[in-house]
């Protein structure tokens, strides 16, 4: 038998009602994870946490893609919520929306350090 799974199948209906009242609509959160799943834009959305704002042809120098590409992948980034964007002569400057993305892409970055090569977490201290 898997270690992963119950041996016995026993519903905790209590549980399982209070968690499911209490389960909130998730669609955009998993929208907002999913704009952060493709490795171009977290780079991108990386990038924008050691400065707080970067040009498009900038963004395209990083990343070492054409500024069309960059410019699609920061406007699917503002377009999911996690940056914004402002026009200063002809340059169009793109940043974090704001401090919650600058937090979940640090965070995600600092744990991905704590993984060891199989996946599990090492011992961080907490």
């Amino acid at each position: 038998m898997a270690k992963d799974i119950c041996a016995v199948t026993e519903i905790h209906t209590e549980v399982v009602g209070r968690v499911q009242r209490q389960m909130p609509d998730l669609s955009k959160v998993a929208g907002f994870l999913k704009a952060l799943a493709d490795e171009t834009r977290l780079k991108i959305a990386y990038a924008l946490t050691l400065e707080s704002a970067l040009c498009v042809c900038d963004v395209a120098e990083i990343i070492g893609s054409s500024v069309a590409n960059a410019s699609h992948h920061l406007r699917y980034l503002k377009e999911h919520g996690l940056a914004k964007s402002y026009r200063e002569g002809k340059m169009v400057y793109y940043s974090l929306a704001d401090k919650h993305v600058f937090q979940i892409v640090t965070i995600a970055y600092e744990h991905s350090k704590e993984l060891n090569e199989d996946g599990s977490e090492g011992e961080a201290a907490i």
